[in-house]
């Protein structure tokens, strides 16, 4: 199984970014515009289309808003792993910035690659975007 970790540094409060990450089915207005096209939900699973054309189909696991935390698992779409479980945090980081951690575990190992490149362009948008304060709303 493959493991994937995104950490990285937002400009912007804890609360500002968990209040765009915990709108789960508005991702692509509030927290990757433009990476991501288009999301719709269908009862708990999360419809995502991308920009390069991939469909995934997420469950959402769990939103926990003490702990500020997002956990999803791919289980169809266009890209089909065998098993894919995510969570997306928002921590407190040092001078009011938000200290964000993705995780994406994953089989089979080969789409490993693949992910993590996608994961690595979202996550530069998601840094340009919750930037600002406050954060962009879709409605």
């Amino acid at each position: 199984m493959a493991y994937i970790r995104k950490e990285f540094m937002i400009d912007n409060s804890p609360e500002n970014v968990w209040n765009a990450l915990r709108e789960v089915g508005d991702v692509h207005r509030r927290l990757v515009p433009g990476f991501v096209t288009d999301t719709r939900m269908e009862g708990d699973t999360r419809i995502v289309t991308f920009a390069n054309g991939v469909v995934v189909h997420e469950l959402i696991v769990d939103i926990d808003e003490a702990a500020r935390r997002v956990a999803y698992a791919v289980v169809g779409g266009s890209m089909a792993p065998r098993h894919h479980h995510a969570s997306m945090e928002v921590l407190a980081g040092s001078g009011g910035r938000s200290r964000f951690v993705w995780t994406i575990d994953v089989t089979p190992d080969e789409l490993a690659g693949p992910i993590d490149e996608m994961a690595e362009q979202g996550a530069g948008v998601m840094r340009e975007t919750l930037k600002a304060t406050p954060v962009p709303t879709g409605r």
